[in-house]
């Protein structure tokens, strides 16, 4: 059984009065029953076990989950997952709500930011590009004593800043991968799209395809990546360009939102001719790969997002340090086949 603080007290030769005021950091203790405590703690291996500790004192969590407006079916998963892990957690009084901000605008991000409170929100998970004004507004909520998550946004690692989400080098990479199986030696074209390369996320899995491709695969060339800024007529205008001069093996679509790319690519060319990869999984890309439009999905898994997310930022908010291992994201293949 775990040592309790009852063991602790008896220990340390103290009262439970006094090991409740040295755990808390409490006025009106002196030094040799605090060192009594600290002592009996390494003795009897004591671990304290903050959320009961916060349960009992009616202690809650305050989070806030900073999400792009533009966005369509995969945001909305991740909204389903946020709402039900609140649902889960209400009666360990965890509590998060949901502030959608034009994610590409970094000033608009960092405002939002700004307007974060010391006692209105204990932690922040933020899925936007990054910038520096970004960096600068994550590093006021840091000193103010906020926890911070980069959520499945793909940023510079940031000292005080835990992350969420998979490896995008080994996504990109993965996706190169099955591009060049998937084509059979056929030469041609790889057409390559994202809301915007401003993201890092985007870039990382660029890098990782292009390495893959040049080294493994060299009858398809990688064309300049495409930026949609998810509207559909700029999306209408750079395909139909793209398509008009180049000879189209394959598509990789780099971002989380595949359905306006691909229905605009499939007013032109016949996406059961051609290679399809798209990330994540929505209504969207499973109906796709049931028809035959996409040969393969690159997924992380939004619950496990979520709930990591959740779980980082209560650890923090605790003062302990995280199993690390239990929030990292696989990378997942979805094939018709496996769904």
């Amino acid at each position: 059984m775990r040592p309790t603080v009852k063991d602790l007290a008896k220990a340390a030769g103290v009262s439970l009065a006094t090991v409740d005021r040295v755990l808390n950091d409490r006025p009106n203790v002196s030094q040799r029953a605090a060192r009594a405590v600290h002592e009996a703690i390494e003795r009897i291996d004591f671990v304290r076990n903050s959320a009961a500790a916060s349960l009992a004192k009616g202690r809650s969590y305050r989070f806030q989950f900073v999400l792009p407006e533009a966005g369509d079916q995969y945001l909305n998963e991740v909204m389903r997952e946020i709402h039900a892990t609140n649902e889960a957690l209400k009666s360990d009084w965890v509590f998060a709500e949901v502030t959608r901000v034009a994610g590409e605008d970094p000033h608009a991000v960092a405002n939002s930011l700004s307007t974060l409170v010391d006692d209105s929100v204990d932690g922040v998970a933020i899925m936007a590009p990054e910038s520096p004004q970004v960096r600068d507004a994550i590093s006021r909520l840091i000193r103010r004593g906020v926890r911070v998550v980069r959520f499945m946004s793909g940023q510079e690692p940031q000292e005080g800043v835990d992350a969420v989400g998979i490896n995008d080098f080994a996504a990109g990479a993965t996706a190169a991968r099955l591009v060049g199986r998937f084509s059979a030696h056929r030469r041609g074209r790889v057409m390559l799209l994202a809301e915007t390369m401003r993201s890092r996320d985007s870039i990382e899995r660029r890098l990782g395809f292009d390495t893959v491709i040049n080294q493994s695969f060299p009858g398809l060339v990688t064309l300049p990546s495409l930026e949609t800024h998810a509207d559909p007529e700029r999306t209408r205008e750079i395909v139909s360009r793209t398509i008009h001069y180049h000879d189209i093996v394959a598509v990789y679509v780099m971002s989380a939102e595949a359905r306006v790319p691909l229905s605009v690519i499939g007013e032109q060319i016949d996406l059961k001719q051609v290679v399809v990869i798209a990330h994540e999984r929505t209504p969207y890309t499973v109906e796709g790969l049931f028809a035959d439009r996409i040969d393969a999905i690159i997924a992380q898994n939004p619950g496990h997002a979520v709930r990591s997310a959740f779980r980082l930022l209560r650890a923090r908010v605790d003062n302990r340090t995280p199993v690390t291992s239990q929030e990292t994201l696989r990378i997942e293949i979805l094939l018709r086949d496996n769904l």
